[in-house]
């Protein structure tokens, strides 16, 4: 499924050389790109005040880095995260994978890259937020189910039934 051309992208990466191409490379294939951020801080701000469709960040930011931004962004369920990074190191795909962000790219990155994890990062997170939704439906029933299963033992012992 291809994704709208409309799709609105917030990019965080601290090098300002990096958000230009990044950019360009996007706008180029059709996305529109509402917001940069030079910081982990900055960027969770922009994503509560312009509300993108999908956020980049580098992981090495100063303050709040890209893996606690996207800590606090998936867990506030807020929009799907793509890492655009130049380590490759296991321990920080290890903890980009622990912190949830949907699709982890290498710099430097190409243009045919990104439609693919843009595209996979969506499906992602539409499943992801399908299933938060299921999830919340089920835990309703659960405790509905348990009313009903309190309400009959009390009505039970009310009217003298084993």
């Amino acid at each position: 499924m291809r994704e709208s051309k409309t799709l609105r992208i917030l990019i965080a990466d601290d090098e300002a050389v990096i958000r230009l191409g990044l950019r360009a490379m996007l706008e180029a294939q059709g996305f529109r790109v509402v917001g940069e951020a030079a910081d982990g801080t900055r960027a969770v701000d922009l994503v509560s005040k312009l509300k993108p469709d999908l956020v980049f960040l580098d992981i090495k930011m100063p303050g709040m880095d890209g893996l606690q931004a996207a800590t606090r962004l998936m867990g506030e369920r807020a929009v799907p995260v793509v890492i655009l990074t130049a380590y490759s190191d296991r321990e920080f795909v290890d903890a980009a994978k622990d912190s949830g962000v949907l699709a982890y790219l290498v710099k430097p990155v190409r243009e045919s890259d990104l439609r693919p994890a843009i595209e996979v990062a969506m499906a992602r997170f539409r499943e992801i937020q399908t299933l938060r939704g299921e999830v919340g439906d089920l835990e309703d029933i659960l405790e509905s189910r348990k009313l009903i299963e309190r309400a009959k033992g009390i009505l039970m012992r009310k009217l003298g039934i084993d």
